[in-house]
């Protein structure tokens, strides 16, 4: 028998919390193994249980769930996190991703959507809804399509420096997966297809941080 996830939930409202624990106890591959309302909660859970996947949310009473993501990355707890939020808006998602999260999903999405985002989390992919592409590349209107964020420009500048992806994680305290989301952002602003070019890019046209 295939290993079952194990799964922390971490929102600030009983009711979703259960219908979340009822929904994924319900898949044959998932188990709940603790629930919390809170971010120190969510961190005594994963210091216990190991769990494979967190899931989220990102408002939740004395420590936010940004905070929550930020201590996770820093202590390296080796576990998966997706964010489930009510929050649609480029910068939130932005901000998760920036953070270090593996995945976004909102909480209108089917309960479907919801259970597959965490296996594809779970499997090491990167999950974002699909309309926030726009957002996360910075295509939003009238924006310039080469302006990168301030993420962005550490990930090219660590690459300048020759820095491999994994490097550029812990460094940035970011997941693998989050490092080739960006690269893929900065290929398409910067309108080359590898990473030299896009060192080269950097070099031309850009002076580096010291």
């Amino acid at each position: 028998m295939t290993q079952r996830l194990r799964i922390v939930l971490a929102d600030d409202h009983a009711l979703v919390l259960e219908g979340l624990r009822s929904l994924l106890d319900a898949q044959p591959d998932m188990q709940v193994v603790g629930a919390a309302t809170n971010g120190a909660q969510v961190m005594d859970l994963l210091r216990v249980h190991r769990p494979d996947v967190v899931v989220l949310d990102l408002e939740m009473g004395t420590m936010s769930g940004l905070a929550c993501l930020e201590r996770i990355r820093a202590e390296r707890i080796p576990v998966r996190v997706l964010v489930l939020s009510a929050y649609g808006d480029g910068t939130s998602m932005r901000s998760a991703l920036d953070g270090g999260a593996d995945g976004y999903a909102l909480k209108t999405d089917s309960p479907r959507n919801t259970v597959d985002a965490i296996r594809q989390v779970a499997r090491g992919q990167l999950v974002f809804p699909i309309a926030a592409k726009r957002w996360l590349l910075g295509k939003s209107t009238g924006s310039d399509p080469r302006q990168l964020t301030e993420r962005e420009e550490s990930v090219l500048a660590l690459l300048a420096e020759g820095a491999t992806n994994a490097e550029i994680a812990r460094r940035l305290r970011v997941s693998e997966n989050t490092v080739k989301f960006h690269l893929q952002n900065l290929y398409t602003k910067l309108n080359v297809g590898n990473r030299t070019e896009a060192v080269a890019v950097y070099l031309r046209e850009r002076t580096p941080r010291r």
